[in-house]
């Protein structure tokens, strides 16, 4: 899977309904983005979850819709844009965010080609009642795994969460191969060059996320890729 991270972000403004078209025009079989909630309840599309000037810096917490900036997109707006084909991952980095996130994905049928990531296991298995169809991933750090990645890959499964979002320098072949002795999928965030573009696919994981949409499709098609 060849998630656009914030859209075609290396190349558009990032998480913009700009940078999410062309993302699908370069190629990319994934669209990658963070979705909060506004004091209204509309799940829109911005990664720091904050808006106006440095002297007054407001949660998108607590600004209507309305209210927000022109670049920033509702989820509902980026489905009528883009449609609901492409698996979708958002980083719900507000919690409240998840029913609004849902609602508007079954609202469009697209609940199956959700791929909801937050970094508290707890929180995304006590998700799972409510969408059982999506793709719950855990986005974390090897660092933070008390009990280590064995303990981390049987807990995730007993919580029926389907995958495990590290950096790419975390992922290694025997790794890889412990988590899907528990069956559950790899992904890798920052796989910004080719050579490492190369070495995941190489190494067989499930999805990559990348600024740089044009290199990611060129490695997974077994293309040279361009880089400065």
């Amino acid at each position: 899977m060849l998630f656009a991270h914030r859209g075609a972000r290396a190349h558009e403004r990032e998480n913009t309904l700009a940078a999410f078209e062309l993302a699908v025009r370069l190629g990319a079989t994934g669209l990658e983005s963070d979705v909060w909630v506004t004091a209204d309840g509309v799940a829109v599309l911005d990664h720091d979850g904050v808006v106006g000037g440095r002297l007054r810096r407001r949660p998108i917490a607590s600004v209507d819709r309305s209210a927000l900036p022109d670049h920033i997109p509702s989820l509902e707006e980026l489905y009528r844009t883009v449609g609901a084909d492409l698996p979708l991952s958002l980083d719900v980095k507000d919690a409240a965010a998840f029913g609004p996130t849902l609602e508007v994905a079954e609202a469009h049928g697209a609940t199956a080609q959700l791929w909801l990531c937050h970094d508290d296991l707890a929180t995304l298995a006590g998700w799972r009642p409510d969408c059982p169809g999506s793709v719950l991933v855990h986005s974390t750090f090897v660092g933070l795994l008390d009990g280590g990645c064995e303990r981390h890959a049987a807990d995730l499964r007993a919580a029926a969460v389907d995958a495990v979002n590290l950096h790419h320098s975390e992922w290694n072949p025997g790794r890889i191969a412990l988590y899907r002795r528990f069956q559950r999928r790899v992904l890798g965030w920052d796989a910004q060059h080719g050579r490492t573009l190369h070495q995941l696919l190489d190494w067989w994981v499930d999805g990559l996320y990348s600024d740089h949409v044009d290199r990611m499709v060129d490695a997974a098609s077994g293309r040279p890729v361009a880089e400065p």
